[in-house]
């Protein structure tokens, strides 16, 4: 079974790299290769690859908004970002705009052959530093979830500790429950935020809850 891949990225010598790598490497093809965003939403579409390798700095039309409109046309279509940028907005942005993955384009080549599996079976790659990054950004605050979200006390406990950076299975054992029930509670706060990963409910658990008031007392 062959993987297809498209290449979003204006650094021709980069570009032309990656497009090497993949054809280099047996189960790859690489379907095109675009140098801006404009380019990409003409020409990828029609191609219905698996994955798009997207740069987030582009000309005119960045690598965010291209994501964007390519999610719209192509909802199927895994977007794994490859990018120098490691700031929170710049994640974040790129993962509410429908991106799939975010790498940074230091990854070795094995790292990015991986992710473009993981991405095309439905998972959220991301290189170490950028999963610290996440994970971070939800230690910076303590947040109150909005009464509208009808989650109940467990699955509110449950989507904070999420938000810490555990595991279902660590979940579990911190609240001292099964692991099936961690999973059944998961699905239900899924449902409930309308979300359909743990990506998307940390977002939205990010973005769409306010700030608490307390006041933390200093150390």
């Amino acid at each position: 079974m062959i993987t297809t891949i498209c290449i979003v990225e204006d650094d021709a010598e980069f570009r032309a790299t990656l497009a090497e790598c993949l054809e280099e490497t047996p189960g790859y093809r690489c379907l095109c290769q675009c140098g801006n965003a404009e380019e990409a939403i003409r020409k990828i579409p029609p191609l219905k690859p698996e994955v798009v390798l997207m740069d987030i700095n582009l000309p005119t039309v960045s690598g965010v908004e291209c994501t964007r409109q390519l999610k719209r046309l192509c909802p199927s279509i895994q977007v794994l970002v490859l990018t120098v940028y490691e700031d929170s907005e710049h994640i974040f942005d790129a993962l509410k705009a429908g991106a799939n993955g975010y790498l940074l384009k230091r990854a070795d080549p094995l790292q990015i052959i991986n992710a473009i599996q993981e991405a095309k079976q439905g998972g959220s790659p991301m290189s170490s530093q950028i999963a610290r990054r996440v994970v971070q950004s939800f230690h910076e605050e303590t947040r109150a979830l909005p009464q509208e979200t009808n989650l109940s006390p467990r699955e509110e406990e449950i989507l904070r500790e999420l938000a810490k950076g555990y595991s279902s299975k660590e979940i579990a054992d911190r609240l001292n429950i099964s692991y099936h029930t961690v999973k059944v509670h998961l699905k239900h706060i899924y449902e409930k935020l309308h979300v359909r990963s743990r990506t998307e409910a940390l977002i939205r658990f990010r973005d769409e809850t306010p700030a608490s008031t307390t006041t933390r007392k200093p150390h």
